[in-house]
């Protein structure tokens, strides 16, 4: 029998034009008149949407060897900075609700994950309101959680901080957990993603290391995505950091509350990740169809292609393996009521 594959990270990039048509003219209204731009203007129809996904994540998946994707909206779309709370309410619902659809048409091959309607300084609420939506009326798994709403800016509160602790326990409630994933950059000194991302994976992991947060709320999971950032290259840097200031050992401040994907690129990279960080905290990903696109010349692989850097890593046993590539997967999104036992031909 083959090793079954959950993706926990895939972004819907490849969606129909007219939605990224419609955030457009609901930026340009809101920003240039003060107008807010019906959601019932966005016209995408089920045979649209068919293609959209044929020709992205569902022929990768087939190429990969991928049995399950994690779907959701495009991450660099969240720009949670454009409009007010108001504004990102309607795009995040108009957004989760059309990987509703795709995970309909195609229940075999997605399960979805919701973008949350965050807003600088906006009302948590309204995130808790959309996940119970998501989770309770769409059938949702988990969502993502934008550190930075700001974009490139960091003007929010650390993750760790009071604000968020309403969803939190609704996350808890719910039994889903968070993937804290930034969205696009609105600095112009900091790429997004490239420094963006990798910047908010490494600042969030610091964030949960410098707090209790985890004994205010033991059942919480959040997955620190593209391998954690520069979190493996630097371990030994931050658990000098934590013996210095007395809190002890960072396999413990992980625990059963952080996991890092393999969102990562090349295979000493991999073997990095699978040497550094403890296989029950590791799940896979590729972030197809994301950042990069291309085919390494030196290879012929292409980037995305992370199953195989996975297999070709030196060190894990037959049960690591088996955890990362899917097992991690269900006990992290305990709501998926299906794990693939054999990949799909």
């Amino acid at each position: 029998m083959t090793a079954a594959y959950v993706d926990c990270h895939v972004h819907f990039t490849s969606v129909p034009p007219a939605l990224k048509h419609w955030r457009n003219r609901q930026i340009t209204e809101f920003e240039q008149h003060g107008r807010r731009w019906s959601p019932a203007e966005l016209e995408i129809s089920d045979d649209e949407l068919r293609h959209a996904l044929a020709d992205g994540p569902i022929a990768l998946q087939a190429e990969y060897g991928i049995d399950l994707s994690l779907l959701s909206p495009i991450a660099g779309l969240m720009a949670h900075h454009y409009g007010d709370q108001e504004t990102s309410v309607a795009w995040s619902r108009l957004s989760n609700d059309l990987i509703h659809r795709a995970c309909r048409l195609f229940p075999g091959n997605f399960a979805g994950v919701c973008q949350l309607p965050q807003s600088p300084g906006g009302d948590i609420d309204a995130c808790v309101t959309e996940l119970r939506r998501c989770v309770n009326e769409l059938g949702f798994v988990g969502c993502n959680l934008n550190p930075d709403p700001s974009d490139g800016h960091w003007q929010a509160p650390p993750i760790t901080d009071p604000y968020y602790y309403p969803l939190f326990a609704a996350m808890v409630e719910l039994g889903v957990p968070a993937m804290v994933h930034a969205s696009m950059s609105a600095n112009p000194a900091v790429q997004g993603t490239c420094a963006h991302y990798l910047n908010a994976d490494t600042t969030v992991f610091m964030q949960l290391c410098q707090s209790t947060l985890f004994e205010e709320f033991p059942e919480l999971r959040l997955i620190l995505p593209h391998g954690g950032g520069v979190v493996p290259y630097h371990w030994d840097r931050y658990q000098g950091v934590l013996y210095d200031q007395g809190r002890g050992d960072l396999l413990d401040i992980l625990g059963d509350n952080v996991f890092f994907d393999t969102c990562v690129y090349g295979q000493r990279g991999m073997q990095l990740l699978v040497d550094t960080v403890p296989a029950k905290n590791l799940l896979f990903a590729s972030e197809m169809i994301g950042a990069v696109r291309g085919t390494d010349p030196a290879t012929g692989r292409r980037y995305d292609d992370t199953r195989s850097l996975l297999e070709s890593a030196h060190g894990l046993s037959e049960s690591d393996s088996a955890a990362i590539s899917a097992g991690n997967a269900l006990r992290v999104f305990p709501r998926l009521s299906r794990i693939p036992t054999e990949r799909t031909p």
